[in-house]
């Protein structure tokens, strides 16, 4: 009897070694949700750039953003306490993949330059579009989200609008 408890004991503090360390992982996660939550309630100024090549989607976004007035616009990254941008693709430091499938990356200027791989797909393809939330001073993600892009059923283009809707509940 005695060897079935000192099993049991051991096969406890087995698992608890185990599974401490995911526990520890989700408490860090949250910690540094919270502080990046924190950061975007703290932010005035804001930055907006919309990588998606689709003026409309863009333009969508944008006003759904003044329309929620939490934010004043400025013109200057550098002068801004958050990046929002608006892309087709999942923030990644600077690649991107424009609308049409082609991929390419944003210059130190801001400039979009494609690569040079043809892309020889005709139908539109499906996809999602990212609203990513970034600290300009570090880069750092904040907050991301998605939305699938371009039907009937989802919007034809109010994936950006939709996700403004997300942040705002995200952020109260």
């Amino acid at each position: 009897m005695r060897n079935v408890r000192m099993y049991t004991a051991a096969s406890l503090l087995l698992t608890l070694s185990l599974f401490a360390p995911c526990a520890s992982l989700t408490a860090i996660h949250r910690k540094d949700h919270a502080a990046a939550i924190r950061k975007i309630r703290a932010a005035k100024l804001v930055f907006f750039e919309d990588q998606t090549g689709a003026a409309t989607v863009g333009q969508k976004t944008l006003d759904a953003l003044k329309k929620w007035g939490k934010f004043q616009f400025v013109q200057d990254r550098t002068k801004a306490d958050l990046i929002l941008l608006l892309s087709a693709a999942p923030y990644k430091g600077g690649n991107i993949i424009l609308s049409g499938g082609q991929t390419g990356s944003v210059g130190s200027g801001g400039n979009v330059e494609e690569d040079q791989v043809p892309n020889f797909t005709k139908a539109a393809p499906v996809r999602d579009a990212y609203l990513t939330v970034i600290d300009p001073k570090s880069g750092e993600l904040l907050w991301t989200a998605s939305h699938h892009w371009g039907g009937l059923l989802t919007g034809f283009n109010s994936a950006g609008a939709r996700m403004v809707g997300k942040l705002k509940k995200e952020i109260k």
